[in-house]
């Protein structure tokens, strides 16, 4: 694990960097542009947070706030879908660059975003994933609900939902 590791949220100065992270963790399908990053930084960076180290931005995790259980494949271009009072947050995508990868940082960021979220009072947490993700998602509790409608990417996804207990 790495102990120098900073979490901090987005700025808009942050989008090229945000954009070169995508591009070397998620096939160009399922990749978000540089303009869908710039909406999402003004839209919802309460939501957006980034992990660095000495100052090198080496992962992110963002999403929305919905009143949804599940996200629609409009939520990840649309962002008039952002509902600030609503009761879940979903995470479009956990970002790690490769040479980071296995090191904790996507469970320090992931960790952060579902603390946040509880302490503004969401209900919890959802996002889609691959198949071989499922076991990953699930020890922070996720549960799989099942095939997700999404076809994002062309991908196969499956909904996740992580619901607070009291």
């Amino acid at each position: 694990m790495i102990n120098d590791l900073i979490i901090r949220k987005v700025t808009p100065e942050d989008l090229a960097i945000v954009t070169k992270v995508e591009k070397e963790c998620f096939p160009e399908a399922e990749a978000a542009t540089k303009e869908s990053f710039a909406e999402r930084i003004a839209t919802f960076s309460d939501s957006f947070f980034l992990a660095e180290i000495e100052g090198e931005v080496i992962g992110f995790i963002n999403g929305n706030v919905t009143d949804e259980t599940v996200i629609a494949d409009e939520m990840f271009e649309d962002v008039t879908y952002h509902n600030p009072e609503g009761a879940y947050q979903a995470i479009f995508g956990l970002d790690v660059i490769p040479k980071h990868q296995k090191q904790g940082i996507a469970a320090r960021l992931m960790n952060h975003l579902i603390e946040t979220a509880r302490e503004q009072g969401r209900k919890g947490v959802i996002l889609t994933c691959k198949e071989r993700l499922i076991p990953y998602y699930s020890r922070f509790g996720f549960k799989n609900m099942g095939r997700s409608a999404s076809t994002h990417g062309g991908s196969v996804w499956y909904d996740m939902l992580l619901e607070y207990k009291d």
